[in-house]
C-alpha cells in the first residue's frame, strides 16, 4: 500500500515554522488529526474532516485504522518520535505507509535554551507516566530533561528531589518554547513555589546531592537497607552476583518467582529503561514492599503477580530470563519455569537448605548449567574486637536453555 499517513511535528510557531514538505503534506490531506491546539493553529475557513484526539487515544488511532487509504495527516507536538504519537502509530501501521517529519523536540529547544549536550542529559517523560520514574535517573551531576503532564509536575518533580535529599538541585521550566509566549523559570527543588505555570511546559534540573547523601548506583547490589523488608531480601553481595549470572539486556524480560521484597526484579530493571520484569509472591505483606521498593528505588513499571507459584504463572508472558529464590521445592515450579523459559534464556535458582540444594542438583543433573557456592562473610563486633560473622552460605544454579 502506498503511504496515506503523515504524522508532521509542528511547533509552537505554528504553520509557519513547517517545511515545504511538511506543509505540503498538510495541504493535500483529506482528514486532519491532532488536539485542539493543533487544530486551532489552522485557517478557520479550513472545512476537510478534523478529529480530535480522545481519551482513551486507542479510540482515535481505530478512528485513524478506518479510514485508511484516504490521505490523512496528523499534526504532533515537535518529535513524534521522541515520546510522541508516532511510536504509538509505528506499533499498528507498517512504517511503509508513513511519513514522518519531526520538528525540533522539546528537548532540543531546551538544550539550544541552556546550552546543554543533548547526548549527555537524561531524557524521561512524565505525561501519563508515574513521577517515580525519575527516581532512576537522580544521582550527583546529573542533568534531566523532563516532559511534563502539567502545571503541576515541576512541584511535584522538586518534591522528590527534596525527599531524595537533593534539594539543592537547580530546576528551570520552560514553557511554549519556540512561540512568542515563551517564559523559562528558574529555582531550586527546596525553594520551589511557583504556581502559576502554563501546562506545556519542560522541566530541566540540575542534580545537586545535599552533603552526607550517598547516590544508589544502577548497577547490581544496592544497599541492604535501600529496601524496605521483613528479612526476605536476597543480600547485596548474592544480590550481585545473581543478576551478574541473570545478565538484564535491554527490552528482556525476567520472572523473579518467589519475590520477597523485589529486589532482583528491581534492580534487573535499574540496569536499562527497557528491561522489564514481573514479581511473583504469595505474601500480602511482602506485596505492598515490592509496591513501595519499586516506587523509591524508580521502577513503578515492575509488574507485581500477587499468588503462588507455579499456578500464579499461568498466562504470564514468556520470559527472558528466570530467577527462583524462594519455594524451590514447590512441586511443578521448576518444570512450569523450564518449559516457559524462551530458547536461550537464562535460569538462575539460589538455595540456602538442603532439599533446596538437591532441587538444584536433581536439575543441574538434568540439563546441566553450574553449580556454585556464594560464602559471604561481614566483619561485626566480637566484644571489644571485629571478627567475621558468616552469612548463610547460599548454593546457585545458572543454566542457559
Amino acid at each position: 500500500m502506498q503511504k496515506w499517513l503523515s504524522v508532521v511535528g509542528i511547533g509552537e510557531d505554528g504553520l509557519s515554522g513547517l517545511s515545504a514538505i511538511a506543509y505540503s503534506l498538510l495541504e493535500h490531506a483529506q482528514v486532519i488529526v491532532g488536539g485542539k491546539r493543533h487544530l486551532a493553529m489552522l485557517p478557520p475557513d479550513d472545512s476537510r474532516e478534523k478529529l480530535i484526539w480522545t481519551s482513551p487515544i486507542s479510540h482515535s488511532i481505530e478512528e485513524i485504522l478506518r479510514r485508511r487509504g484516504q490521505s490523512v495527516c496528523v499534526l504532533a507536538s515537535g518529535d513524534p518520535m521522541c515520546f510522541g504519537i508516532g511510536v504509538t502509530l509505528s506499533r499498528q501501521i507498517p512504517i511503509s505507509e508513513m511519513t514522518i517529519i519531526p520538528a525540533p523536540s522539546s528537548f532540543s529547544l531546551a538544550c539550544a535554551r541552556l546550552g546543554w549536550s543533548l547526548t549527555e542529559v537524561e531524557t524521561l517523560s512524565l505525561n501519563a507516566r508515574p513521577p517515580a520514574l525519575i527516581q532512576a535517573a537522580i544521582y550527583p551531576g546529573a542533568r534531566l530533561l523532563i516532559l511534563s503532564e502539567g502545571k503541576e509536575t515541576p512541584a511535584i518533580v522538586a518534591e522528590i528531589l527534596t525527599k531524595r535529599g537533593f534539594s539543592d538541585s537547580k530546576i528551570t521550566v520552560l514553557e511554549h518554547m519556540g512561540g512568542y509566549q515563551e517564559r523559562i523559570i528558574a529555582g531550586t527543588a527546596a525553594s520551589w513555589t511557583t504556581t502559576e505555570i502554563a501546562d506545556l511546559n519542560t522541566i530541566a534540573v540540575e542534580c545537586i546531592a545535599d552533603a552526607g547523601v550517598f547516590p544508589l548506583p544502577r548497577l547490581a547490589g544496592l544497599p541492604d537497607d535501600a529496601y524496605h523488608h521483613d528479612g526476605q531480601l536476597t543480600k547485596r553481595e548474592v544480590r550481585a552476583i545473581t543478576l551478574s549470572a541473570l545478565a538484564p539486556t535491554p527490552g528482556q524480560l525476567l520472572w523473579d518467582v518467589g519475590a520477597g521484597c523485589g529486589s532482583i526484579g528491581i534492580e534487573w530493571m535499574r540496569s536499562h529503561s527497557r528491561c522489564r520484569a514481573i514479581a511473583i509472591e504469595q505474601n500480602s505483606t511482602r506485596l505492598q514492599y515490592i509496591a513501595d521498593n519499586a516506587a523509591a528505588l524508580g521502577t513503578p513499571y515492575l509488574q507485581i503477580v500477587a499468588g503462588k507459584a507455579p499456578a500464579a504463572l499461568n498466562d504470564l508472558p514468556q520470559p527472558d530470563a528466570i530467577f527462583i529464590g524462594g519455594g524451590a521445592t514447590t512441586e511443578g515450579l521448576f518444570e512450569v519455569c523450564w518449559e516457559a523459559l524462551r530458547p536461550g534464556g537464562r535460569f538462575v535458582a539460589n538455595a540456602v537448605t538442603i532439599e533446596s540444594e538437591q532441587k538444584l542438583l536433581q536439575w543441574h543433573n538434568q540439563v546441566g548449567g553450574e553449580l556454585i557456592r556464594v560464602a559471604v562473610q561481614r566483619a561485626a563486633p566480637i566484644g571489644g574486637f571485629l571478627g567475621w560473622k558468616p552469612m548463610v552460605p547460599v548454593t546457585q544454579w545458572v543454566v542457559r536453555k
